[in-house]
């Protein structure tokens, strides 16, 4: 069966090691799934309401606001909603640091913060990689340096996907202290949890990160972004952060489920104690409010973009069966669980799923499972139990569209010959086989 990497335990539990702070996969709620780049004070506020009450019993406590906190949107009339899905304008500070969107934070994100902290849960913000390109264009200066943003910023190096920022070159005297001032700001507003994106494929600008929050003075998990541009050449890099994705965006869409099939086998190997691949949010429930459909407002061209982030405001597109082998797959991968849908208004199956005893049991066990069987699209994952090695969980899928009938020997299922064996299923669905 699975076991960690153990000649990293001793870093992990290091009391300066950034590992000791995950020492099982996280679990939380992040807002993009359901609000994308335009999650307001008033649906957070709500959320991390629903959160202590909904999933904070079961061990989820961190509650994450992803991109567009900073933006300056001009909403749709009588909306909360914006015209578009990137703004054209930003809120920085007079050293080029982001601070909360007047629009859709007129009180600061303080008051979030301090509630989210009251109801006894853990605060996480996104980040893009880089530095503004407002502030190179006012050429504000770099706080407690001389240098200038113009003397930082690499204006070649942009973002395919998000014009926000411009990257940060990191052989310039003053880069590194744009990324202390922008990572001890956050500190200081008590976050605990910062989603780095589109910093993968750049590993000088995680180091920096990783420099900038061990002199914060705050305990901050880092979680880099995104799955599109992750590559074992930096995985020595990566490891010093908690979490790392291996995946691009998942969605609600049955090719997504293979992506996390294949990702989890490729990255297999590099798992280690305290450092959790990812293998992207859960988007069960209620997603995209913030792209209701317009009156006329026609469909993406398939079925499969429209269950992607390309589409419109659902409850999601997966079936009973695949919502189970979706929650099956991170369980048995000890990958991060990070709720999408609305707490508000996501379905009771989904709570269910998310909460059930049994699968959490696996998952923070914080084992990885291996493939141990692979054949005509049939696979067997195992995964040993921490503590007792003769105990864990056994995954069964069936990768094909259709049934199949396989018997299986106790080998085939990574057990020992001559034992005896009790079989639970986690799910107690009868039905369900």
């Amino acid at each position: 069966m699975s076991s960690f990497m153990l000649a990293d335990d001793q870093a992990a539990n290091d009391i300066t090691s950034p590992l000791r702070l995950t020492l099982k996969p996280p679990l939380g709620w992040n807002s993009f799934d359901s609000y994308g780049c335009a999650a307001s004070e008033t649906v957070l506020l709500a959320n991390a309401e629903a959160m202590a009450k909904r999933l904070k019993p079961s061990g989820y406590e961190y509650f994450v606001v992803d991109n567009g906190w900073f933006a300056e949107y001009e909403l749709e009339t009588g909306s909360y909603y914006p015209k578009v899905r990137h703004a054209d304008d930003v809120h920085i500070d007079e050293y080029g640091r982001y601070q909360p969107s007047k629009v859709y934070f007129p009180n600061g994100l303080q008051p979030l913060i301090d509630r989210v902290h009251e109801l006894g849960l853990k605060f996480g913000i996104h980040l893009m990689r880089g530095i503004p390109r407002k502030a190179v264009e006012r050429n504000v200066a770099i706080y407690g340096t001389n240098v200038h943003a113009a003397d930082i910023a690499n204006i070649d190096d942009t973002c395919s996907w998000c014009h926000y920022n411009y990257g940060v070159d990191m052989s310039k005297p003053g880069a590194q202290s744009f990324y202390d001032s922008l990572i001890h700001m956050l500190a200081a507003w008590g976050v605990d949890f910062i989603k780095a994106d589109d910093i993968t494929g750049h590993p000088q600008e995680i180091k920096a990160l990783v420099n900038a929050i061990a002199s914060s003075g705050r305990d901050i998990v880092l979680s880099l972004s995104p799955g599109g541009q992750t590559s074992p050449v930096h995985m020595n890099v990566y490891q010093q952060a908690n979490m790392l994705r291996t995946t691009k965006d998942i969605w609600d869409n049955r090719s997504d489920l293979d992506k996390a099939f294949n990702a989890w086998h490729a990255y297999n190997d590099y798992r280690k104690e305290g450092f959790w691949l990812d293998l992207d949010m859960i988007p069960f429930g209620h997603l995209q409010l913030w792209k209701p459909r317009r009156p006329g407002e026609q469909a993406e061209t398939s079925p499969e973009k429209e269950l992607s982030g390309k589409g419109f405001e659902r409850m999601d597109g997966l079936s009973i069966h695949q919502k189970y082998t979706f929650i099956t797959i991170r369980a048995l991968a000890a990958s991060p669980l990070f709720m999408g849908g609305d707490l508000l208004s996501s379905d009771e199956f989904s709570y269910e799923l998310i909460t059930n005893r049994g699968m959490l049991a696996c998952n923070q066990n914080g084992v990885m499972g291996a493939r141990v069987y692979a054949e005509d699209g049939v696979e067997v994952w195992a995964v040993s139990h921490r503590i007792s090695p003769d105990d864990g969980w056994i995954g069964i899928f069936n990768r094909h569209q259709e049934k199949k009938s396989v018997r299986f020997t106790l080998d085939k299922l990574s057990l020992k010959q001559g034992r005896d064996y009790t079989l639970d299923n986690i799910w107690n669905t009868p039905d369900f086989f």
